[in-house]
């Protein structure tokens, strides 16, 4: 072949693959957006999560159709839901919090991908993180070890700092490791934990009840989905005794506790864009590991702490992500 004809060959091959991939771009695929909670918890989240989506070129209303789900904080609707999606039918589950493990039980034939508050192995539905079991994978926003930093993070704000309540719903898979770097580190820093585990609404009254007689001098409040619905009252608790929350998404601080300190969530559900291409395309889930957050963001709440008369390190605030004054 002369070298005019190869150009001639190349060319024409780039403008067949340019037409395929074209193709292949516009054509529409169909996900199912499910989740327990409400829509107006989530609506930022989802935002990060279409651009992301659209960063692999899939954008609604064009070559991407998504159907939502609520469950409007009621689990009993997750399965309903689910059915109904899969005779939709839809090419993709997208699952989001509590409604992941309900999902897993149902073992239904479209692939899902999904985020995910708790540990996937405790939980049930990975043998490891590069195993997930299933038609599933996605992402998790546990790292048990953050609690040891968010001690810490009290400790400086509070300097005489000695005792700690712990309030944390034991039925969140990945609890229990959480609780254990939460103690070991209040070993090494000389502080007292008390543990409160609190998964109905009955429950956590009866561990504000435990703590009155000698209420903490500051709350760690274990983030999920329970912690999300019941967060006010656990801040108004401890601001009536004069003790700072501290927890790990920005929700809380933007509530008022002092300080949150964990995975910077829009970066996750961005990511998770990642993973739906890949499934779209063909990858399976059990091939594709499931991944921890890489990325994490403090927010500081300058009036809660001004409220309770504490003052908050400069270093701390220097590397706050978020000021809320």
């Amino acid at each position: 072949m002369n070298r005019r004809a190869f150009l001639a060959s190349a060319i024409l091959f780039g403008t067949v693959a340019h037409h395929a991939r074209a193709r292949a771009a516009t054509k529409t695929v169909s996900i199912g957006w499910l989740t327990a909670q409400r829509a107006s918890s989530l609506a930022p989240f989802l935002d990060a999560f279409r651009s992301g989506l659209a960063e692999f070129g899939y954008r609604e209303n064009d070559n991407l159709t998504i159907d939502y789900r609520y469950g409007d904080d009621n689990l009993l609707r997750v399965a309903p839901l689910a059915a109904e999606l899969v005779r939709k039918p839809v090419d993709l589950l997208v699952v989001q919090g509590a409604a992941v493990p309900l999902v897993y039980e149902l073992k239904l034939s479209v692939p899902a991908v999904y985020v995910f508050s708790g540990d996937p192995v405790t939980a049930g539905f990975a043998d490891s993180l590069a195993h997930p079991r299933g038609n599933m994978t996605g992402l998790t926003f546990m790292a048990a070890e953050l609690n040891a930093k968010r001690l810490e993070i009290l400790r400086d704000i509070i300097p005489d700092l000695r005792r700690v309540a712990i309030v944390a719903n034991p039925e969140h898979p990945g609890s229990q490791i959480e609780r254990t770097y939460s103690e070991e580190t209040a070993r090494k820093l000389g502080l007292n934990i008390e543990f409160h585990g609190t998964s109905t609404a009955d429950e956590l009254t009866g561990a504000f009840a435990a703590m009155d007689p000698h209420p903490p001098q500051a709350i760690s409040l274990f983030a999920d989905g329970f912690a999300i619905q019941y967060r006010q009252r656990v801040i108004d608790y401890a601001t009536q005794h004069g003790a700072p929350v501290i927890s790990g998404w920005p929700v809380f601080a933007r509530s008022g506790a002092i300080c949150s300190y964990g995975p910077k969530l829009s970066e996750s559900y961005r990511r998770l864009a990642y993973y739906v291409d890949r499934v779209l395309k063909g990858t399976r889930p059990a091939d594709l590991p499931i991944e921890r957050p890489t990325n994490f963001e403090t927010v500081v709440n300058l009036k809660t702490a001004k409220a309770l008369g504490l003052t908050v390190p400069d270093a701390i605030i220097a590397s706050a992500d978020e000021l809320i004054e």
